[in-house]
């Protein structure tokens, strides 16, 4: 049996390995635009469910593109920002924001504080 590892060396596979799933870029897009906490996650119009919220900010603080910090001890809750990782995908999502905004019909426009700022790290 195949070990478990990347399925090629190509980077947009390996990419959608880490980010191709439905709710990363999501998570992503809220921690960009000031959420920090669960509930806030949780909040978003989309509506991802406990298990995949939890399942998902494992996998982010796993792969190094966000962060954790206990903000309370009983019971242990955290506030998650993004790493330097994290936010050198800020011009990856400015793009997708702008390629829908040209071709998908009635897809709401970003706020400008994301799709002006510049990455940083």
């Amino acid at each position: 049996m195949k070990a478990a590892g990347p399925r090629s060396a190509c980077p947009i596979t390996m990419t959608l390995d880490i980010i191709g799933d439905r709710w990363t870029l999501v998570i992503l897009r809220d921690l960009f635009t000031g959420k920090s906490q669960y509930n806030e996650f949780l909040a978003s119009p989309e509506g991802i469910t406990t298990n995949i919220l939890a399942e998902r900010l494992k996998r982010l603080t796993a792969e190094g593109l966000i962060e954790k910090t206990p903000y309370q001890t009983r019971p242990i809750r955290y506030d998650y920002t993004l790493s330097k990782k994290g936010k050198a995908l800020q011009p990856v999502l400015q793009e997708i924001c702008r390629w829908a905004n040209e071709y998908i019909p009635d897809t709401w426009i970003p706020p400008a504080s994301f799709m002006e700022r510049k990455k940083s790290g």
